[in-house]
């Protein structure tokens, strides 16, 4: 049997040359997976990025918001305290008779029978008007409706505060 040395070598060439473009293709594809794995990891990286920066802005705006409510809070409270403090003097004062209540009278109404009588009293405010004292027991009642009414309005300012801050 003969070996057709030309069929072998002609054999070996295309074995040889295809080899080759093997190589070839899986050096080019190589490089192409890998710049593909590199801009992958580029845009991971970018977006790792952008992300911690949203976060770090959120954080930011939760501790201004934060610090902002605490403020308020804060003069809400000193409100409140002042507010009672006041009410407690008043209190005080009334309960000791070293303050005393009075209501400015209608003059011109003869027909409720008030005979209480129109001259200024001495240290007086008013001139000329007719007042009558109010019971201590009455008085330190409206010193407590007004010291309810007060505590309403401060909280009604500090819960319009916050809803201001927080559409702000």
């Amino acid at each position: 049997m003969v070996v057709p040395w030309k069929a072998v070598g002609v054999l070996a060439l295309v074995l040889i040359g295809a080899g080759s473009a093997w190589q070839f293709q899986d050096w080019r594809y190589g490089g192409q997976l890998a710049e593909q794995a590199r801009l992958h990891a580029e845009t991971l990286n970018q977006l790792t990025q952008a992300a911690a920066t949203a976060q770090q802005t959120e954080q930011d705006k939760r501790l201004a918001l934060e610090q902002q409510l605490s403020a308020s809070e804060q003069t809400h409270f000193r409100k409140m305290t002042d507010a009672q403090r006041d009410q407690d003097r008043l209190r005080d004062r009334l309960a000791t008779s070293d303050l005393r209540l009075s209501v400015i009278l209608d003059a011109t109404d003869a027909s409720k029978g008030c005979g209480v009588p129109a001259t200024a009293i001495a240290g007086s405010v008013d001139h000329a008007t007719v007042r009558a004292r109010l019971d201590p027991a009455h008085a330190q009642r409206i010193i407590a409706i007004t010291d309810t009414g007060d505590r309403g309005l401060i909280a009604l300012q500090a819960c319009q505060a916050y809803i201001r801050e927080l559409t702000r």
